[in-house]
């Protein structure tokens, strides 16, 4: 599959149980891959430096996955490798009571990059629509009956689709991740975080016993990206399983967007030029 295939832009609709979850044929690949990625990603980190000087872009990836799918890992192999100065990492857990008293975008609109940085939620806005919505939390939500009506959700997804337009038209790009791994690779991870001590601190009884919704959640997950994927804000849906491979995607997708973005170094100032022969006199004669 060509990266073009993980895309979902609103041009076709998802079919969650038909995308991969592995790498496949490209098994056979993987030593070329993996050197592909680390070239990527020096390429990546010369157009991140101009989006940096430049400041007129912003750029936020947005992480979705079910637990154990890898987006720690990622960050930590495919994030690293980018200038720490020109780049936001948040994480975003389960709400607390001042996140709970405000709207669903309060926090993460505090969390926003500058324009020549990049922003990467570890989890994101998407949360408001997907756990929300698998275990309808919004029905003890403090909120006004009038705003806890049965198109609750299709508000929401509206109201993300506006607020993605907006930043695409005040120079933020975003673009959406969905870290798909299967049950079989789930069930592995989690049972290696139970037997090797380095990963007992990752233990969490709660996420174990969400795969008993895993027919709910993909549901959600696949109304979810149908309902907003646009060509501003596209999802890309990547197989979770075999990590290397979700690493050399997701590469790929940094690379490819920073492309499209086509950032480049600003002039200097023509003030600022004059003054140069003079300042070069001035440094000889030291």
């Amino acid at each position: 599959m060509a990266l073009k295939d993980y895309c979902f832009d609103g041009k076709k609709p998802l079919k969650l149980k038909e995308m991969p979850t592995g790498a496949g044929e490209y098994k056979v690949q993987k030593s070329d891959l993996v050197a592909k990625t680390e070239e990527n990603m020096l390429r990546a980190a010369e157009l991140q430096e101009k989006l940096y000087a430049a400041k007129q872009e912003g750029l936020i990836f947005a992480l979705q996955a079910r637990d154990a799918a890898g987006k720690d890992s990622l960050i930590k192999k495919i994030f690293s490798k980018l200038n720490p100065a020109a780049l936001k990492i948040t994480s975003f857990k389960v709400p607390n009571k001042t996140d709970l008293a405000h709207d669903y975008m309060w926090r993460i609109n505090r969390a926003m990059p500058e324009r020549g940085s990049i922003g990467v939620f570890n989890r994101s806005h998407y949360e408001d629509v997907l756990v929300v919505q698998v275990h309808q939390m919004q029905k003890g939500y403090v909120l006004t009956p009038r705003c806890k009506t049965e198109d609750f959700f299709a508000r929401r997804y509206r109201q993300l689709n506006n607020w993605e337009e907006y930043l695409w038209e005040n120079g933020f790009r975003m673009v959406k991740i969905f870290l798909n791994v299967s049950k079989e690779e789930q069930k592995q991870r989690f049972l290696d975080r139970m037997e090797l001590p380095e990963k007992h601190w990752k233990l969490s009884v709660g996420d174990m016993q969400e795969r008993a919704l895993w027919e709910e959640y993909d549901r959600v997950f696949e109304e979810t990206i149908n309902a907003t994927a646009t060509e501003h804000a596209p999802w890309y849906v990547l197989p979770a399983d075999n990590k290397w491979y979700t690493r050399y995607l997701m590469s790929e997708i940094i690379l490819k967007t920073l492309e499209d973005m086509a950032p480049e170094f600003p002039p200097l100032d023509a003030e600022e030029a004059a003054k140069i022969p003079m300042v070069m006199q001035e440094l000889e004669k030291e």
